[in-house]
């Protein structure tokens, strides 16, 4: 299948022709606005689907608005038929489309010259009225409340909130992706004369800021947001394809002693704390039981004894473990336990908590296995 793609170096062109060269749609024609006009006649021949993404919304003069939003699209549109090619167009319009204002009119002009086509040629449309689309490659400070933030954010620079009340609706660039090949394999989100995306998010604007102003401080708190959220899980992978390429990293405080180290990795509010533990030959540590508190240790590196014994009885039972054999250890309330390094090298080992440590309840009894 031959797929012609205009805006294609686009915010939405970039994201799609990505994924439809990862689902092996391999011949494409890439058309934008510094491709050579000439190229598009031989597309338009050739093409099998159109996404006609192509658009203006940041012209100098507003006259540009009707000249790349209608005027492009006319061209388009001509150049099919004189081919008589009635191949499926795909045409991202905007839900400004119901407005009256410069951009809104010539949305509404592309749609209407394109519902025309169809009346004539009797081809298939697709018109997508999208909100606000947001995701990774989106420019910032140009057109994108969240592409702005999450740049700005990321790069430490302030942000301007006029009216932090405004309630968006915004669309998720793979959500948009995914229904774009939907509607090219004939499974569209279909309403009327109109195409969808499915899932639409709703919120405000300081919701939007302060969730990324979380992202942030994240790494000095070690969390990470709730991934059960589907709109923070999308946000968070958005904010994170902005941050400056030496800022991809950030240090965790490593508690160090003659023992060895312990370092949080990662806590949550629900699922508890992810700690690594490094411990030195012939160390043992631990010496402790919980009430609630359990956990879960994986020995990644070296080799070792983990110990138990119920709080009441005499008999320790072992666990050998090795960074040869990924074996998952349940630590059980009520059981006092340790952790020996038998190695002659340092031994590393993955502990969860199935609950963040607060220092003044920390549930921990020291108890000598």
């Amino acid at each position: 299948m031959k797929i012609l793609v205009t805006g294609a170096k686009g915010f939405i062109g970039k994201n799609l022709i990505a994924e439809l060269r990862n689902r092996k749609y391999d011949d494409i024609f890439e058309y934008d606005r510094d491709t050579d006009f000439s190229l598009l006649d031989g597309y338009c021949k050739e093409a099998d689907f159109v996404f006609h993404l192509a658009g203006i919304n940041r012209p100098k003069e507003q006259s540009e608005f009707m000249e790349g939003n209608f005027g492009f699209t006319s061209d388009l549109l001509n150049s099919l038929k004189k081919h008589n090619n009635t191949c499926p167009v795909m045409i991202s319009s905007s839900i400004q489309a119901e407005l009256v204002n410069p951009y809104g009119e010539s949305k509404k002009a592309g749609e209407n010259l394109l519902f025309t086509y169809v009346k004539e040629t009797g081809a298939k449309a697709l018109v997508y009225r999208f909100p606000n689309v947001f995701g990774k490659w989106c420019r910032p400070n140009y057109n994108s409340a969240v592409a702005t933030f999450c740049y700005n954010i990321a790069h430490d620079l302030p942000i301007q909130v006029n009216d932090p009340s405004v309630v968006m609706n915004l669309v998720y660039i793979d959500d948009v992706v995914s229904e774009l090949i939907n509607a090219l394999e004939r499974n569209e989100n279909k309403v009327d004369l109109f195409c969808e995306v499915p899932v639409v998010h709703t919120i405000t604007l300081s919701e939007i800021a302060d969730l990324i102003y979380s992202f942030r401080k994240s790494r000095e708190d070690r969390s990470v947001p709730n991934m059960a959220d589907a709109f923070a899980k999308k946000l968070y992978s958005t904010y994170l394809s902005y941050l400056p390429y030496d800022k991809f990293s950030y240090d965790l405080k490593m508690n160090v002693d003659h023992r060895g180290s312990f370092t949080e990795f990662i806590k949550t509010p629900d699922r508890g704390q992810v700690s690594v533990n490094i411990s030195k030959p012939g160390i043992t540590k631990g010496n402790h039981w919980h009430h609630t508190k359990n956990e879960k240790f994986l020995v990644v590196s070296g080799k070792g004894v983990i110990r138990f014994r119920k709080i009441d009885s005499e008999e320790v039972f072992e666990y050998f473990v090795s960074g040869d054999k990924m074996e998952v250890v349940d630590i059980p309330t009520g059981y006092t336990h340790n952790i020996e390094n038998l190695g002659d090298s340092d031994m590393v080992t993955i502990m969860w908590a199935n609950e963040t440590f607060d220092p003044e309840k920390p549930d921990t009894y020291y108890l000598e296995v």
